[in-house]
């Protein structure tokens, strides 16, 4: 009713205005409901970053149904039993993805004919009369075990995308790119938080460099999400240079360097650095910036955008608790683990009372994370608690070693774990692949860590490799880990 004529998405030369968008999702909500789709059912959903699966963060809660995200990047049988386990109904598929279902013992409707059933099909739009009920559910990456099924309620997802517009500074003119998976914890939202701003949505099937830097300049492009990973990518570019106009970004997953955070900056991208996890909505710690620091310099501003922050305006007071169960002091050194609570919190996991008692315990969700807190409130990852490295008694940080070795000018991407050490327990070894065209040398890199932190931290080792990662992008440590322990991680070259 009120931005009805306006632009809302662009997916390709396919261009839909706000009463389009709502006309085709009230039609699609109706042939859900015709191929017998009732509240509560689950409805999978594999696509890329396109209208179809953006239509569906609509068109399924319209039928009173749960939206089941699922991952591109998995395999069929990875797949199968993520939708046998969410109890899915049917699936709905992408035309490019359809070899990865012939697993699935479900229906399968392709894009297009499930588009033909929503042509004829009327509109329906089913209220939501329990804001506790669910709107969807995502599945863990299982770096920790077997994919989990994240619920998450309505409630819960509308504030978060509330928090998202707020935070991003989205309004009418923003032109949102998906460069952020938009299956990984419903693109952390922002298929609702675009809509609640009146903003356009810019799909991108495919997330390449050259791409990315096309959809930026043509279609206006001022606001997307992506993981350091990406970043890294598109300041890479060969079609990388200054924008006139410039770009909001926030960026998690994993902590950017401050090198790469200062490159962005001078390439015109505004990074805002966000934490979160699938069972949080994705971001609920933001990393605020106060006008004050514009005039700090690169170095500093960097590593103040690298801290988490603190919690996003809906959620509530976090907690960085140690061993003890007491909270750590807020000196910048000690560590804890993060705890978080509020309605940007999900209700648990699907079907597994055990580890949602374990996960959720007290009222709080307790991340696994370790971080320290600094003196006005914001928090600063350190690593995951299985990812510390105690060598000689003393605990190292992964991250801090990793944020070095980034900044050397030849490093695109590096890992640190703990390696066995007969004299001192664990020592950091690093893997590390290489930009295109270099060839450091392992002494090389050592001393460029030796030059920049206490001798104790630097890695003792170099491993040159190509980095194992999770179906969202996360470097699989606990694969490097098996590489190191099997005597598997020699020079990949």
């Amino acid at each position: 009713m009120v931005h009805g004529s306006r632009p809302a998405v662009v997916d390709g030369p396919a261009r839909l205005t706000y009463a389009e968008l709502l006309e085709e999702c009230m039609r699609q909500a109706g042939a859900l409901a015709g191929l017998g789709v009732r509240p509560g059912d689950r409805v999978a959903v594999l696509a890329p970053n396109s209208s179809l699966l953006l239509k569906a963060h609509y068109s399924v809660p319209m039928a009173g149904a749960v939206l089941v995200a699922l991952n591109t990047r998995l395999a069929g049988p990875e797949l199968a039993a993520i939708v046998a386990h969410s109890g899915a109904r049917f699936a709905i598929v992408d035309e490019t993805l359809l070899e990865k279902v012939s697993d699935l013992a479900v229906p399968v409707y392709s894009e297009g004919a499930f588009a033909a059933l929503a042509q004829s099909a009327p509109p329906l739009m089913i209220p939501v009369t329990d804001e506790r009920s669910l709107v969807s559910m995502n599945y863990t990456s299982g770096t920790t075990g077997r994919p989990k099924g994240v619920m998450y309620p309505h409630r819960g997802a509308y504030l978060q995308s509330v928090a998202m517009a707020f935070h991003m500074g989205l309004g009418t003119d923003s032109v949102y790119l998906w460069t952020l998976p938009m299956f990984h914890c419903n693109g952390w939202t922002f298929p609702w938080a675009v809509v609640a701003a009146g903003g356009t949505q810019v799909c991108s099937r495919k997330v390449l460099p050259s791409e990315t830097w096309r959809l930026i300049r043509e279609e206006g492009v001022n606001a997307l999400c992506a993981a350091p990973i990406v970043l890294g990518d598109l300041a890479r570019a060969p079609e990388a240079a200054p924008l006139t106009t410039r770009v909001t970004v926030a960026t998690g997953g994993s902590p950017p360097s401050p090198t790469l955070l200062a490159t962005m900056e001078a390439l015109g991208f505004d990074v805002t650095h966000l934490y979160g996890l699938t069972e949080t909505f994705g971001p609920t710690v933001v990393s605020p910036w106060y006008a004050e620091w514009d005039a700090l310099p690169d170095d500093q501003r960097a590593r103040l955008k690298a801290r988490q922050g603190g919690p996003n305006i809906v959620g509530q007071p976090l907690a960085v608790v140690g061993p003890d169960g007491e909270l750590v002091p807020r000196d910048s050194e000690t560590m804890g683990e993060v705890w978080l609570r509020g309605n940007n919190v999900t209700l648990g996991y699907f079907e597994d009372p055990e580890q949602t008692q374990s996960s959720y315990a007290g009222g709080w969700f307790h991340t696994g994370d370790l971080a320290v807190w600094h003196p006005d409130g914001m928090i600063e990852l350190k690593d995951r608690s299985k990812d510390i490295i105690i060598s000689g008694g003393e605990n190292i940080s992964s991250i801090e070693v990793e944020q070095v070795l980034a900044g050397h000018p030849d490093v695109a991407e590096v890992a640190v774990i703990a390696g066995q050490d007969d004299r001192w327990g664990e020592v950091p070894v690093a893997f590390v692949t290489v930009r295109p065209g270099t060839a450091p040398s392992e002494q090389e890199l050592i001393d460029w860590a030796r030059g920049r932190m206490t001798h104790f931290k630097a890695p003792k080792r170099i491993v040159f490799a190509d980095l194992p990662k999770t179906s969202t992008g996360k470097i699989e440590k606990y694969a490097l880990r098996r590489r190191l322990a099997e005597g598997l991680a020699k020079d990949d070259g």
